[in-house]
């Protein structure tokens, strides 16, 4: 799984090797590290050399070391862009919230059209679990929007490059409060599950061109519906 190491800081090249590796996607959230013996043969260096970049990898927050059971990655870094952004938006008010708005404008409709061209099953078996329980929840907003922002994710999941997720789990939170306010609208939700059916149709498709277009069109409605609510702060 790892590259042996000989020469130079051993535990820096360690942690280089981990650190790659959570950033590919290859190790993920949740993903539970050797132990520190098979970790220790894999790069043929001493155990001690494992600890100190097992200590490097914990303060860089990218693993947590839980006593008795071993050492997962984190979601830290979702976190932390999540974190920055709130900070962000939560200063601009009003002003954050169009800026929140131009930047999935801008990301989207091209994550759409990777999704279109890349997606796997098993991504669009999750796209459509979240447009059937958007179906299920028309009359409930807030499970309507649990689910539509699990559609956004699997649609960024189905974009097969490992940093989209990651931008995106950080948006859709910050965006839950915003969507609360569109689903206010008289009919914002009946108004929005008809583009999310119409984006699922082009990735099944591979047609990037349309999801590309469906997805501008529903972030226009997202806009519309949002402007036509006055802010709760």
């Amino acid at each position: 799984m790892y590259t042996p190491i000989h020469t130079g800081r051993l535990y820096e090249q360690i942690v280089a090797q981990i650190e790659a590796r959570i950033l590919s996607g290859e190790l993920q959230s949740g993903d539970k590290l050797p132990s520190e013996r098979e970790l220790a043969e894999q790069f043929g260096v001493s155990r001690t050399a494992i600890r100190e970049a097992m200590k490097a990898l914990t303060q860089s927050g990218l693993v947590e070391i839980l006593p008795g059971r071993g050492t997962f990655v984190t979601d830290s870094t979702s976190s932390a862009v999540r974190h920055s952004l709130d900070i962000l938006v939560r200063v601009g008010n009003e002003t954050g919230i169009t800026d929140l708005l131009e930047v999935r404008e801008i990301l989207e409709p091209e994550i759409a059209a990777l999704a279109a061209l890349r997606a796997e099953q098993e991504d669009i078996q999750s796209m459509e679990e979240a447009v059937h329980a958007m179906d299920q929840a028309i009359d409930d907003p807030g499970s309507f929007i649990e689910a539509d922002l699990d559609f956004h994710l699997a649609l960024a999941h189905g974009s097969k490059n490992a940093l989209i997720p990651v931008l995106i789990d950080s948006l859709v939170d910050l965006l839950r409060k915003h969507r609360i306010r569109a689903a206010s609208v008289d009919g914002g939700m009946q108004r929005s599950q008809p583009h999310h059916k119409i984006i699922l149709e082009a990735v099944k498709n591979k047609d990037a061109d349309a999801a590309r277009a469906a997805m501008q069109a529903h972030l226009v409605q997202v806009r519309a519906e949002i402007e036509a609510t006055p802010s709760t702060e």
